[in-house]
Parts: structure tokens; sequence; C-alpha cells
């Protein structure tokens, strides 16, 4: 077995899973975010996760789609509440049907996820649907929080650090436990994949907010600079604000404050701001730390050696990505 083959299964379960027919109003922008393809990291995981524990991995396939709907669901919301035009490049559900449609849809993906879990076992149901209950409200929880740094100046890093766990990594960390459930692995093993999960998706979040900014415009897939030009609370800009002072934090509290200007100028002053400041050292130190304690939880899991090591090479090919 090698990722091919677990990814290859996934994209035959995601495209086979209905999710109902009529109205199409209700069900056509399900398939259609459900198309937009993406990475599939998070069901990929489970796969992978399950496959630790048994040979019949995919028992988890139906579980594991439902991951990636829940996950999808949450983009389709978010998207509304961002007022995003586009999502992967193409235009989001609310911009190509409309805002209710979107809203409804996206509550339809959430049944339909409860669907799919139910295809776990029996004897590992409750415990999952706990888990998946206590997970989506945090991912809500982050989403809140994140909205309110909107308004607000004096974020701490903690806070930040907080809300990108509930928002973002949480999932993953669900996403690795479920698959080591579904495949019979004991609580201690089920944490060690949920917390190698959390984890890793901090440093991935964290290593998203440093590429913005460092990234190779050729390899990052998107305008590098971005959450710069935006004004967006990243862990750069939460940490240059505190660590700046005098001069350096008029200056950039100035271009903070500007309704009008020149989108390369502004980038590259706040980057030289971080220059100055050590701001992407500090950020590299912190991603490494987070990388480092997720792969420990990993090393530790009690599962055979050989499939150990794919999960182990797997991450770590998405450790040194730059997109």
């Amino acid at each position: 077995m090698t990722p091919a083959n677990f990814i290859e299964a996934l994209h035959q379960e995601i495209h086979q899973t209905r999710y109902g027919q009529y109205p199409a109003e209700l069900y056509d922008p399900i398939r259609y975010i459900m198309n937009l393809g993406g990475k599939r990291l998070r069901p990929l995981m489970t796969l992978m996760a399950a496959y630790l524990y048994t040979d019949d991995w995919q028992k988890a396939l139906k579980p594991a789609v439902a991951v990636e709907v829940f996950h999808n669901f949450t983009l389709m919301h978010d998207d509304i509440m961002d007022q995003a035009p586009l999502r992967r490049g193409q235009p989001t559900v609310h911009e190509k049907w409309n805002h209710n449609i979107a809203i409804l849809s996206g509550d339809v993906m959430l049944v339909n996820a409860y669907e799919l879990l139910l295809a776990v076992e029996t004897p590992h149901l409750k415990r999952v649907l706990a888990r998946f209950n206590r997970t989506a409200a945090e991912v809500c929880e982050g989403q809140q929080w994140d909205m309110n740094f909107e308004t607000r100046w004096d974020v701490t890093e903690a806070e930040y650090l907080e809300m990108i766990k509930l928002k973002t990594s949480v999932l993953l960390g669900f996403a690795l436990e479920l698959g080591g459930i579904i495949g019979g692995a004991d609580e201690t093993n089920a944490t060690r994949l949920r917390e190698g999960g959390i984890d890793m998706g901090i440093g991935f979040q964290l290593k998203d907010d440093l590429l913005d900014v460092y990234g190779d415009p050729a390899k990052f897939g998107k305008q590098v600079g971005g959450d710069i030009i935006a004004n967006k609370k990243t862990f750069l800009l939460i940490e240059a604000l505190q660590q700046a002072t005098g001069t350096i934090k008029d200056e950039l509290i100035g271009w903070l404050s500007r309704t009008e200007f020149d989108k390369q100028e502004k980038v590259q002053a706040v980057t030289a701001i971080y220059d100055q400041l050590g701001i992407r050292e500090i950020t590299e130190s912190r991603i490494n730390k987070y990388f480092a304690e997720g792969f420990a939880n990993f090393e530790q899991l009690e599962a055979n050696s050989t499939r150990k090591e794919m999960l182990l090479a797997f991450t770590h090919q998405l450790v040194e990505r730059e997109s």
C-alpha cells in the first residue's frame, strides 16, 4: 500500500457518494463544492491511520468522506462570512447561487456528514459521534474567535494559537483519531493520533502564515503578501506588534492605519519591519516546535512499523511543502 492507493480509493468514494437529488438548488451546490478538489488531506489521514491497525482499511472510507464533507461545509459557510468571491479558483457557492442557498446547502452537508459517519461499526459509533460533536463545536468556536479578532488589536500570541488550534487543527486531529478508532487502536494510541494531528495542524497554519510573507510566488499558489495587504492578524503580525517599540512600532501602526496605499510598497515596508524584528526566525522556531511535537506523538504509536513509517514519511512530505 502507498498513499496513492488511498487517494485513488478516496476519490472513487467521493465520486460515488450521493447527497440527495431534489430540489436541485439544495443539492447541486454540494456536488459543486465537493468537485472543486482540494488536497483531501484530512480524509486521507483517516485512511492511513486506520491502516495502521487493520488490513480492512476500506471500512474507514465512508467515515473519511464524512470528514471531507464536514470540512467543505465549514468552507461554504466561512466563504459567506468572509464574503469571499472565489474558492480554489472558482466562484464560491454564495456567488454562483446566493447566500440563502449556500446556508441551506451547508446545513444539509452537516446532516450528510452524520449519515456517512453511521458507517462506523456499532462498538465504536457512540465514541466517534461524541468526538465528532466536540470537534465540530470547537471548529465553530475557532471561527467565532477569528471573527472577534477582526476588531481587536490586542490579540495575544496565546489567543491566536488557541484560535488556529480550534478553527483548523482539531479537525485534522479528529481525522487521524477517527481512523485509529475504526482500525481498532486503543485509547492511548487514538489519543496520540489526535494530539499529533493537532500539533501538525498548528504547524501547518503557522507555515501558511510564514509563506504568505516569505514564500516563493511560483510555488505558494496565491499572492505573496496578501495577509499584509489585508491587515490580517497572523502570527507574524501579532508577534511584530508585541515586539516593536519606538519608531519601528510607529511605522508599523502607520502602515496598518492607512486606507490608501501602494500594495507592493506596503508589503515591502512591513516585511522589512518583520526582518528588523526577527519575526521570520521566531515563527520558524514555533513551527519547528509544533512539528517536532507532532512527530513525537506519531513516533510513540504502537503500530506496525512499516505502516507507521509510511505515515511518518507522508507527513514529512507535507511539512516540507511550499504551497
